[in-house]
């Protein structure tokens, strides 16, 4: 293991993470609200303590191996969302606890956008839009970001993009360097988000809060400035804007580029996962539609409809954007939510949860077993689109089925021992792994009243969920640390 290469590195990212804080204090300079100083505090600890641990070992440039790129991943969400907590921690308002800046901070990066202030409109503007910029950044993932930059600084980068890039195919790259290829994701995902921007202040929103909101939409995250979230506004305009910019971010960020480079719609057309994600988004949209009619929760069709899109995709996305308390809505509609969230976005979005090509193929592969059981002398391949896929893909989607379905029961039985009610522990555990946001029962509308030790295994599930369980849980793994 290359320790000191990666000391090394982890130095520079601190270094740059620390470049985070400038536009929040920019942010209270310009609103006149006097919460820059934590952030220029903030600013220098990073700087300082990023130079001071790369300055020794700045000559160590040995190659990185795969097994060192996911140690540098891990490393990278836990040092600079702790790092991220420094002027939550150092602010007069709000006062927070050391677990409450940290939970806060790990939610933001991890784009999970659970909270656990409360009052957050009379936040100063530079702590508002410090959340949100959190999100923004940990949406597409500061590592792509560093690895656009890192090769100049005498790093490479393969390794870490392989390590962080979500979905269950990870040697695709759009570009044949890596670097042009993290730079090409940045391109989209700043154009993705100021167009979201835009259409919010068209929509009525003000500059500040659009801009705002569109970091944590196109992050697909959920934080907002606003404890109603969303409901604050009371607006169909603002709800239909953040559902179509939901459904944009909640796609392959790849056919994204392949569209805009080939001028074409056809790539979008094809692709067998897109059309299984809208399909499910459908199916859900008009669902929750439909039980919503028939208990007459809503004074008119047109609001219920307004209400069961906004929520069905904000949720299944795994956004986590409210306009009301859907955990009262009727029967089965907030479980059938929560569990929409564990199939979440396409394989190389910013949504979380299992990723929709995995569930697609563990359901073909279910369908091929029972068609063995009719025919077993017949052959079948599980097929994606015209392509029939190699077991070895279907067996890891099995094992990371597996290991995620693990991981979820470990940190459920914890928090229940805790003494969290079995309903919120399912809930919450669900929201985390799934970066979703609000579950049911004690964290519907936040997380202020869960306690430290329950917080604590709660951001243990965001960074499985951000690191799509196998990049961590190999960590886990003797065989990971010999030689």
């Amino acid at each position: 293991m290359q320790y000191r290469a990666i000391v090394r590195i982890l130095g520079l990212l601190v270094a740059m993470f620390s470049v985070t804080m400038i536009p929040p204090a920019l942010v209270s300079l310009i609103f006149k609200d006097g919460g820059g100083l934590p952030f220029l505090l903030a600013f220098m600890l990073c700087l300082l303590t990023g130079l001071a641990t790369w300055y020794p070992y700045r000559n160590s440039k040995q190659d990185l191996r795969a097994k060192e790129g996911f140690l540098i991943v891990a490393l990278f969400w836990a040092v600079l969302a702790s790092f991220g907590a420094l002027p939550l921690i150092l602010m007069d308002q709000p006062q927070m606890s050391i677990t409450d800046a940290f939970f806060e901070s790990f939610s933001g990066l991890t784009t999970t956008g659970a909270t656990v202030i409360q009052g957050i409109e009379f936040l100063p503007k530079a702590v508002q839009f410090y959340r949100q910029q959190l999100q923004w950044l940990g949406g597409m993932g500061i590592i792509v970001l560093a690895v656009a930059i890192l090769p100049i600084l005498g790093v490479g980068g393969m390794q870490l993009y392989r390590a962080e890039t979500p979905g269950p195919v990870k040697d695709s790259k759009m570009t044949p360097r890596i670097a042009d290829t993290a730079k090409h994701l940045w391109y989209i995902y700043l154009s993705l988000t100021t167009a979201c921007t835009v259409a919010y202040w068209v929509a009525g929103m003000s500059w500040f809060d659009a801009s705002c909101h569109a970091f944590s939409t196109i992050a697909i995250g959920g934080f907002s400035n606003y404890d109603a979230s969303l409901g604050h506004f009371d607006s169909t305009a603002i709800n239909v804007v953040c559902v179509v910019f939901l459904w944009i971010a909640a796609l392959n960020f790849a056919l994204h580029y392949a569209a805009v480079t080939g001028r074409s719609l056809r790539t979008y057309i094809y692709d067998p996962e897109l059309r299984a994600f809208f399909s499910i988004q459908a199916a859900l949209v008009i669902l929750t539609f439909l039980v919503l009619v028939h208990f007459h929760i809503y004074g008119s069709a047109e609001a219920a409809f307004d209400q069961a899109l906004i929520q069905a995709v904000s949720i299944s996305t795994t956004a986590g954007f409210t306009t009301t308390n859907f955990s009262d809505w009727p029967v089965f509609l907030p479980i059938i939510l929560i569990f929409a969230s564990f199939i979440g976005g396409c394989a190389g979005s910013t949504g979380g949860g299992l990723k929709v090509i995995r569930v697609l193929l563990l359901y073909l592969q279910g369908k091929r077993e029972v068609d063995r059981l009719i025919h077993p002398k017949a052959i079948y391949s599980v097929k994606l689109g015209d392509r029939a896929l190699p077991s070895r893909v279907v067996d890891a989607v099995w094992g990371f089925f597996s290991a995620y379905a693990l991981v979820f029961v470990v940190i459920m039985v914890c928090l229940i021992a805790t003494g969290m009610d079995n309903l919120t522990a399912f809930s919450a555990t669900a929201a985390m792994l799934n970066n979703l946001g609000p579950g049911l029962g004690e964290v519907a509308l936040n997380y202020a009243e869960v306690t430290d030790a329950s917080k604590w295994f709660l951001i243990l599930a965001m960074i499985f969920g951000r690191l799509e369980v196998f990049s961590l849980l190999v960590l886990f793994s003797p065989t990971f640390w010999r030689s």
